[in-house]
């Protein structure tokens, strides 16, 4: 049995090893080289990411950057996963614009302080470590920030991340319809709806060379429930609202 292993052991009296803590903390200069990591095995042809890219982030909005932590009971951290945003005035944009538009080419130097919108321009989780709590809490630490900063909406786009496999057969927005009503599970968007989200309207073009997605995404919307007005909850196509 090795060092750490015995240690793990013997912490937990005797019994089972003791699982690693989960921690969500703002991103730091030092998370750089395993958030790259991970883009690396979410998209594994086009990481969306890079250091210049990263660095940035953390210069012009640091509290908009979320590193998923893994920490042993050694104290060893590992990144697990990480959250993207910056603030835009969405009256500036057109609503099917391109993720580069969106976040000025990754780099997110379009950041305005002045804006209402905090708009969510990614969440990564390590493919290992999937379906371990590890979105969820994420998502909650990114909901904390929306109400700390008295925004009224998180915004962005969620790939269509099974539509390949449906496209010889349905459109985006037939796709798109059938994931809201249950009949058809999308691992990105699904996920997303869980959460509170709602899909505003389907864009094209949105991730070029996404080979899950073939470039589809849906503008999804969670707002603040602190702040938001009964006409902001009836933006939106209806063809995409939840059932009931």
């Amino acid at each position: 049995m090795s060092a750490a292993a015995a240690s793990s052991v013997a912490a937990a009296g005797g019994g089972r090893p003791v699982p690693p803590r989960l921690v969500v903390r703002p991103s730091e200069t030092r998370d750089v080289d395993g958030i790259i990591e991970v883009c690396r095995q979410v998209y594994p042809h086009h990481p969306p990411y890079g250091a210049d890219q990263l660095a940035s982030h953390l210069e012009v909005f640091p509290e908009g950057q979320l590193s998923a932590v893994e920490i042993d009971d050694e104290g060893t951290e590992r990144i697990v996963g990480m959250a993207a945003s910056l603030i835009l005035r969405w009256d500036d944009y057109d609503i099917d614009e391109h993720w580069h538009d969106f976040t000025d080419r990754g780099y997110f130097t379009n950041h305005d302080p002045s804006g209402r919108t905090l708009y969510g321009a990614e969440v990564m989780v390590a493919p290992g470590m999937q379906g371990r709590g590890v979105g969820s809490a994420l998502y909650s630490a990114r909901d904390e920030l929306l109400r700390r900063l008295h925004l009224l909406r998180i915004r962005a786009g969620a790939r269509l991340r099974g539509y390949s496999e449906h496209a010889d057969r349905l459109s985006p927005e037939e796709y798109v319809v059938q994931v809201v009503r249950g009949e058809i599970r999308d691992d990105t968007l699904t996920f997303q709806l869980h959460r509170g989200f709602r899909v505003l309207v389907v864009v094209s073009d949105y991730l070029r060379g996404d080979p899950e997605s073939l470039g589809h995404a849906a503008i999804i919307e969670r707002l603040n429930p602190d702040i938001a007005s009964r006409e902001d909850y009836q933006r939106g196509d209806p063809r995409y609202r939840l059932p009931g």
